[in-house]
């Protein structure tokens, strides 16, 4: 998000906070947190990806599911947001086959 919003890491650290145009807040403490407590990931998880996804790029959640042994299932067209009919009805199938 910082590179779509054309924020470098010193400006961030200077300013703790910043607003982009897409709606995030940017924030210095939130990047230090996260990068001082990494994650560990020791439970079964399912990730659903939307392939139009414009907030989480693919490379990103694909080394997420690497490094946590989750599965991923993508759908085609979805969004990041899932929220028309047809999404909302793979979501829901995929629910149901992901619980089993």
């Amino acid at each position: 998000m910082m590179i779509w919003a054309n924020v470098t890491e010193d400006e961030l650290k200077e300013k703790k906070e910043i607003q982009t145009t897409f709606g995030e807040t940017l924030s210095w403490d939130y990047l230090c947190y996260a990068r001082e407590n990494p994650i560990i990931w020791e439970i079964p998880t399912h990730i659903l990806y939307g392939e139009k996804d414009n907030l989480t790029a693919y490379g990103t959640i694909f080394e997420f599911v690497q490094r946590t042994n989750s599965t991923l299932s993508i759908m085609k067209n979805g969004e990041h947001w899932f929220h028309t009919d047809e999404q909302m009805k793979f979501l829901d199938e995929w629910i149901i086959k992901s619980s089993k």
